[in-house]
């Protein structure tokens, strides 16, 4: 599918903006985290900040400002419906309990849907300053660099990263990496299931999978896997497919079949 090149190119422009923009409010609550009010969500793992909350109310207000009838869908204030075609994807800060914790694999996740289609995918990382940008038949770059995944890599020669939350239990988790190990793999979670699709996207790992994510935790990394070169599992985007969650699963093309088969997808 084809997207008119100057409605695609200025969201995409918009998105690098409101990453950098996002990531100086949440670098800065991040070194003064000692001063955070931290909240539980579902559970005490599931955790959320004023850091979040102020970083997903200034990327609204940006869209909302560039592009008034764009709907908006993000992990702190839900829905707010649009009349264009596009609707943003957005996690303010995505490995919230690594932020809290003081480590460093935390980042802002945006993405953009053009009807069905997964149109822009920006991840950005205020720690190490790194900027996965991708949109649609544009490549993926990491920091202006272009990226393309080696098909040579597969899960013996290389790592996964698997991904764990409340909504699945410890057993289904224990079955995963057990399958993986058993096929000759490695894993690493590093709290982040968005960053962790974005190495994918870098070949830092070759797969990710996580038994239920939302929409806002994946988008934006499938969008920057898909245009290095690499597949994604459809994740369903019609009705309130955005809002309740499936599993995810990403990997370079070497990968592909041993991790879909890890995953029974």
């Amino acid at each position: 599918m084809t997207l008119p090149a100057n409605e695609l190119q200025e969201r995409f422009a918009l998105a690098r903006s409101m990453a950098f923009e996002a990531g100086a409010i949440a670098l800065r609550y991040f070194n003064a985290r000692e001063r955070l009010v931290i909240e539980t969500k579902a559970d005490a793992q599931d955790v959320v900040s004023i850091a979040d909350r102020e970083v997903e109310e200034l990327i609204r207000s940006r869209i909302a400002a560039s592009f008034p009838g764009d709907a908006v869908i993000g992990e702190e204030y839900g829905v707010s419906a649009g009349t264009s075609d596009y609707t943003w994807v957005v996690d303010p800060i995505d490995g919230t309990s690594p932020f809290v914790n003081g480590m460093p694999t935390w980042c802002i996740s945006i993405a953009a849907l053009r009807g069905e289609e997964i149109a822009i995918g920006v991840i950005y990382v205020p720690c190490n300053d790194e900027l996965y940008a991708s949109a649609m038949g544009m490549g993926a770059t990491l920091n202006g660099k272009s990226l393309r995944l080696d098909e040579s890599r597969n899960i013996r020669n290389a790592v996964t990263g698997i991904g764990a939350n409340h909504h699945v239990t410890p057993a289904a988790v224990a079955s995963i990496v057990e399958k993986l190990l058993d096929a000759g793999g490695n894993f690493i979670r590093n709290g982040s299931g968005a960053l962790m699709l974005a190495y994918v996207a870098a070949g830092r790992l070759v797969g990710y999978y996580e038994p239920h994510m939302h929409a806002w935790d994946c988008l934006a990394g499938y969008c920057l896997v898909k245009e290095a070169g690499g597949w994604h599992h459809p994740f369903p985007v019609q009705g309130d497919g955005l809002t309740k969650g499936s599993p995810v699963l990403a990997a370079a093309s070497g990968a592909v079949n041993d991790l879909r088969a890890i995953a029974g997808l």
